[in-house]
């Protein structure tokens, strides 16, 4: 079957992109063709009647890990990161809105006349009314990761899958950049991950989703057409879900 005339099997998705899917080929900032075709892809899938929520980091436009190894108080790094996180949702939500697709801006720390404050009844009402609901500010704590608040958004508007967007094809058995050669895995238990300590997402957010039975998805965003495949069940990357 023609995976683009196929029909979705997911009816609401929660897709987590890293700040560096936005980045370009530069070691910072917002690249103009990234945020276009990252913008394109959501809008294929959106188009195919599939609701999309969406958790977006910060890390190109800070790192909090190298703040704190300049000797930046953690929390504040963590803060830092968050707000990092509030100007990639704008420009997700202007590139968006740019293609004719509605979508509302939902942050977890209160920024009164930029950004809507995160309301999970608000955000299930938007998804329903065909809207792309774009997270940001993480959970809205310090110490928490966007991988997190990724799971825990995915769980609270009742998506059917979280889809997380990566540089690579999927989870391998080592690091695919230093060994070409290593194996990709087709699908993985939550168990298996955290046994094997794959380090596919934050072991808080592996936790989440294999305590509320929400299956997780691995693939390279970057390649054209991957999150339609996925959204109409084709295997693309790495399924993640429970054993039983």
């Amino acid at each position: 079957m023609d995976s683009i005339s196929a029909q979705p099997i997911y009816q609401r998705i929660l897709l987590k992109l890293s700040g560096e899917a936005l980045q370009g080929d530069h070691l910072f900032g917002i690249n103009a063709g990234k945020l276009t075709k990252v913008s394109q892809e959501i809008a294929s899938v959106v188009k195919m009647g599939v609701q999309v929520a969406l958790v977006i980091g910060g890390g190109n436009l800070i790192r909090g890990a190298d703040l704190c190894a300049t000797g930046l108080d953690r929390v504040t790094a963590d803060h830092m990161g968050m707000l990092a996180t509030v100007i990639n949702g704008l420009a997700l939500l202007d590139a968006l809105d740019r293609k004719g697709i509605p979508a509302s801006l939902m942050s977890a720390l209160s920024i009164p006349g930029l950004v809507d404050f995160y309301d999970r009844r608000k955000a299930k009402e938007e998804l329903e009314k065909g809207k792309v609901v774009i997270f940001v500010a993480g959970t809205g704590s310090p110490l928490v990761t966007t991988d997190s608040a990724a799971a825990l958004r995915g769980i609270e508007v009742g998506a059917d899958i979280v889809i997380k967007a990566t540089k690579v094809d999927g989870v391998f058995a080592a690091d695919p950049i230093k060994n070409p050669k290593a194996e990709r895995y087709d699908s993985l238990t939550y168990d298996e991950v955290l046994e094997q300590r794959l380090g596919v997402m934050d072991l808080n957010a592996i936790l989440l989703c294999r305590e509320h039975g929400l299956p997780l998805r691995v693939f390279n965003m970057s390649k054209q057409g991957a999150l339609q495949r996925i959204v109409v069940g084709d295997n693309v990357g790495t399924l993640i879900q429970s054993g039983d």
